[in-house]
């Protein structure tokens, strides 16, 4: 993990299948910790733009959550977040929704509607709309995410500036500069 977030991805990967090597001989292919194991590998092969192996990992990662925990577990909605982050980075907006979507119906569910993870799902599907140029949704998700992250992080919080600028490149690509 420590290597990860210093951007050392090659070591983190060195490591994260060691830990999956030794999950998968002591607790079996179907253990939810092989699971975040194969989480753990697709998030350093997306850090590293291998985005193919990123949702084959991810995948893995989300067929043992569904099967072990069930389709409404909030791994399983992390699992549909990271390959959305992934169909995004592929362009693939479409799939991108799809799983964003899937994770947002879950963290709704299990969180509740003013949940902060709630709102990274709202951003999530903002920035998708956005890059399909459907600037109204894209405002729509960025502002559920904003007022969310007012009213449980209060207005200074450094999320709640991300929400005004996110929301103020929508505004910059509908040509509303005085928004932005």
């Amino acid at each position: 993990e420590v290597h990860r977030k210093k951007g050392e991805y090659d070591k983190a990967l060195e490591h994260y299948q060691k830990a999956l090597a030794i999950r998968l001989k002591k607790l079996g292919p179907e253990h939810p910790s092989v699971a975040r194991s194969y989480n753990n590998i697709g998030e350093v092969h997306r850090k590293k733009g291998e985005y193919d192996k990123a949702l084959e990992h991810y995948q893995k990662s989300l067929a043992i959550f569904l099967k072990k925990l069930g389709p409404e577990h909030p791994d399983v909605a992390i699992s549909y977040n990271n390959i959305g982050l992934v169909h995004h980075k592929k362009g693939e907006y479409d799939k991108a929704l799809e799983h964003h979507q899937k994770a947002l119906a879950i963290k709704l569910k299990q969180l509740g509607p003013e949940h902060p993870y709630v709102a990274t799902s709202y951003i999530s599907i903002g920035a998708v709309h956005e890059k399909k140029g459907e600037y109204d949704k894209a405002l729509e998700h960025h502002q559920k995410a904003l007022a969310i992250r007012l009213k449980k992080l209060g207005p200074e919080h450094p999320s709640v500036a991300n929400s005004y600028h996110n929301m103020a490149y929508v505004y910059k690509a509908k040509k509303d500069l005085a928004k932005a």
